[in-house]
């Protein structure tokens, strides 16, 4: 199919982040009395947001989740990002080409807040693919796994979502990306299992982002 638009994820698509961010939850969670594994925290919440896992999390330390919680997390995560943060290999090379290919019409589609993904963007030297195209899930009526992101990603474009191809690393995202009627190729660094994001409905797995080379 020629793409008409190429909507990504930014998490552990664009940006080497997620470990580091759930290296500060699982810090936090063990200062709770919640311990695990930085593997074990990656398993359970990559992809979701810390809010919506809030009934796992009380029943698990015991304690509410509260906004002075949440903020703490961020102002940590954040700081640890600024200092660790790196761009997927070959990102830079990749969004050259589709930018082009697209003429302009690519965009980011996150279920992370738009601060972290912005911040991101601009410690690895990518902001300026995505200028103005940047959307969060924490600022639609409902964030991924529903499509409501990538919707609004489309329409903002004018592309039909059906024209749409979307780049994600997990299930959840996928979900979303299908739910929204676009085509969705997962990205999964070695040895990441690519079984799990095909049954969500990944057109196709690729490992490495000189595969996202179209026409």
């Amino acid at each position: 199919m020629n793409f008409e638009a190429i909507l990504f994820d930014c998490d552990g698509v664009l940006v080497d982040s997620e470990s580091i961010t759930c290296g500060v939850l699982r810090d936090m969670f063990e200062e709770q009395g919640w311990r695990m594994s930085l593997a074990e925290c990656m398993q359970r919440f990559v992809g979701h947001t810390v809010k919506s896992q809030r009934v796992t999390i009380e029943a698990m330390t015991g304690r509410p989740l509260t906004d002075d919680w949440l903020q703490q997390f961020f102002e940590r995560r954040n700081v640890r990002l600024q200092e660790s943060i790196a761009a997927i290999e070959g990102v830079h090379e990749a969004l050259e080409h589709l930018n082009d290919h697209c003429q302009g019409r690519i965009a980011v589609a996150s279920g992370a807040d738009r601060f972290k993904v912005e911040m991101m963007l601009k410690q690895v030297g990518l902001h300026h693919f995505f200028e103005g195209r940047i959307f969060s899930g924490h600022e639609m009526p409902r964030s991924k796994p529903h499509p409501d992101v990538y919707l609004a990603a489309a329409a903002y474009l004018q592309v039909d979502p059906a024209r749409c191809l979307v780049i994600e690393d997990t299930t959840v995202g996928i979900t979303a990306g299908v739910a929204a009627g676009a085509t969705v190729w997962a990205y999964a660094a070695p040895p990441a299992a690519h079984e799990p994001l095909l049954k969500a409905g990944a057109a196709r797995v690729f490992t490495g982002m000189h595969a996202l080379r179209l026409g």
